[in-house]
């Protein structure tokens, strides 16, 4: 669901609490969308994530690492420029809007404490950070919104901010309990359409807690009142319960409140705090919607040349099952010569006897009748010798482009990997170097050499303390199999499916049999069988593995190994992970 207002009092209550007092001692923008203030506080370091992305805007406390660009954008060097430095002195929230101002005491360029504020708006495709001077004027924001956009309530330097323009809805956490109730029991409807008057009627409630708030009324005005009144009481109280809600494994949605109106169909999964919640459901999310937008070129490009490359195996296996055929070309050629004597120029079928068939049945070969009898059966010889040489090549052509097919889907495979721009730009530049993409600059070092781009391969804890170090593309994964690991490591791959190269630092010790268990279900999960259960995984010492000379990237030989059936589990990815 999208961030109602409701999640977001609780959001910044939890704020409040964690970060006020806190000094900002460094500022990123990993995306265009998102800024990330690194803070000292009295109960430790943390990360602010501030959030204006249009489908999924938010204030949260991340652990969640983001890679950040080489060159920060403009946004993010204003924003050092006036916050670097500050503390937070409070966290303010309108009633049931969906926006947070954070006021900071800062320093002036003379030296002087001066107050300035950032103010995320999270109102969908609206959404906004924005920045505030002392006497409330916009100094910049992450989307300027000038008259031609909007003649109502322009976001331009220099104006005054404003609050955005209120719906005209009742915020019925500032009603009595008395004047709610007669509001709710006279007005509602009963049974259907309960919780579209509720979105009409009051202000913060999403569609899904309408829906539940309906749900839990048993279709009565008067039951609709009560729920409405515990729900004022939840927020009054700021008793909120983090509850994510899954469907068959995967995460569907998520509440302040239990929600029941999907029954035991769907679980509820309660977490600690809303920042935790945000953080396991928009992380894996947003970093496929990042590879979706920044990888969207050589995604296209990869996806096109996997396409012809199947079509034409497609059309070479056709080409070998019709060569498949030349046997019978020679024999007709055999059949037709032994019987010259009863043929004749013009003949256009020769009915013989096929000795070539156990029971000598008659055959029916058909002839050229611009040929003579000797030609017709040269010609057939010919075409024999010509089917026999196109075997040999389509044998050779179809096991080069089955090859190439694997590597592309294995890139394809890859790419939904990736967590970053360094993790793309290490694929681009494979592909360039595989000719699959043009080769373009490349940025240089400063000694005049190319600057070659290398990802780090994401890292976990075995449960025993063990290294799992997971490669997240080809080049990656033959860096980490063949260069940066010991012989005595311990290797896991997927059993004859696409899957990333998996190393367990064993430090020439035997590991435990939890650790081989653990290393062997992240390789199940970053593969193609992520989703599948009793998963084969190979696994083998380092030193066995071997790479062909000329193989594509990630490809790998190994003759001894031993094969565990894992099914891979999210929870445990999440949990190994080293953050």
């Amino acid at each position: 669901m999208p961030l109602d207002a409701i999640v977001m009092t609780a959001l910044a209550g939890e704020l409040r609490e964690r970060i006020t007092g806190g000094k900002v001692d460094k500022i990123y923008q990993p995306t265009r969308d998102e800024v990330v203030l690194h803070m000292r506080t009295g109960q430790g370091n943390v990360k602010l994530l501030l959030s204006a992305n249009p489908a999924h805007p938010r204030a949260q406390l991340t652990t969640v690492t983001r890679e950040n660009p080489e060159t920060p954008p403009m946004f993010c060097m204003l924003l050092r420029k006036y916050f670097l430095g500050g503390r937070i002195l409070e966290i303010r929230q309108p009633p049931m809007e969906r926006l947070l101002e954070f006021r900071f005491e800062t320093l002036s360029e003379l030296g002087d404490r001066v107050e300035r504020a950032l103010v995320l708006e999270c109102i969908g495709r609206k959404s906004n950070l924005i920045m505030l001077d002392g006497a409330g004027r916009i100094t910049d924001s992450m989307r300027r919104v000038d008259g031609d956009i909007s003649a109502q309530r322009p976001v331009m330097p220099g104006l005054f901010y404003q609050y955005p323009v209120p719906t005209g809805k009742l915020d019925f956490t500032a009603m009595g309990e008395e004047e709610l109730e007669q509001l709710v029991s006279s007005q509602a409807p009963q049974g259907e359409g309960q919780d579209k008057w509720l979105l009409d009627t009051f202000s913060g409630i999403s569609p899904l807690v309408a829906r539940e708030l309906a749900f839990r009324a048993d279709e009565t005005s008067q039951g609709l009142a009560r729920e409405v009144l515990r729900l004022r009481s939840i927020i009054l109280e700021g008793k909120y319960e983090p509850v994510v809600l899954k469907k068959e494994g995967k995460e569907m949605d998520f509440s302040f409140l239990p929600i029941l109106q999907y029954g035991p169909e769907v679980e509820l999964t309660r977490c600690e705090t809303f920042s935790q919640l945000l953080d396991d459901y928009y992380a894996a999310r947003e970093a496929q919607e990042r590879v979706k937008q920044r990888g969207a070129d050589f995604i296209r490009s990869v996806t096109q040349a996997r396409n012809r490359t199947a079509k034409k195996i497609a059309n070479q296996e056709a080409d070998l099952r019709r060569a498949g055929n030349r046997e019978q070309m020679r024999e007709y050629g055999d059949i037709i010569t032994t019987n010259f004597y009863q043929m004749h120029r013009g003949q256009s079928v020769l009915v013989a006897q096929n000795y070539y068939d156990p029971e000598c049945r008659e055959v029916e070969i058909p002839l050229d009748p611009l040929l003579t009898p000797q030609q017709n059966a040269a010609k057939y010889y010919k075409d024999y010798k010509k089917a026999q040489k196109a075997e040999e090549m389509l044998a050779i052509q179809l096991e080069k482009n089955r090859t190439e097919l694997e590597y592309l889907d294995s890139v394809l495979q890859m790419i939904t990997l990736s967590e970053g721009d360094r993790d793309l730009q290490e694929i681009r530049q494979e592909l360039m170097d595989n000719g699959y993409l043009r080769q373009h600059k490349r940025k240089m070092t400063a000694k005049g050499k190319v600057k070659i781009i290398h990802a780090k391969p994401m890292e976990f804890r075995s449960s025993a303390g063990l290294t799992i170090l997971v490669g997240k593309n080809n080049s990656q994964n033959d860096r980490l199999t063949l260069k940066d690991s010991d012989k005595r490591d311990l290797w896991f791959h997927v059993q004859k499916l696409h899957g990333s190269h998996v190393i367990l630092k064993t430090g020439g010790v035997q590991p435990d049999d939890q650790s081989v268990t653990e290393a062997a279900m992240l390789a199940a999960w970053f593969s193609q069988a992520k989703d599948s259960a009793q998963v084969p995984v190979d696994v083998t010492p380092v030193k066995v593995v071997k790479k062909p000379t000329g193989a594509k990237p990630g490809f790998v030989i190994y003759n001894t190994y031993n094969t565990v059936y894992v099914t891979p589990q999210e929870e445990l990815v999440k949990k190994l992970r080293v953050k």
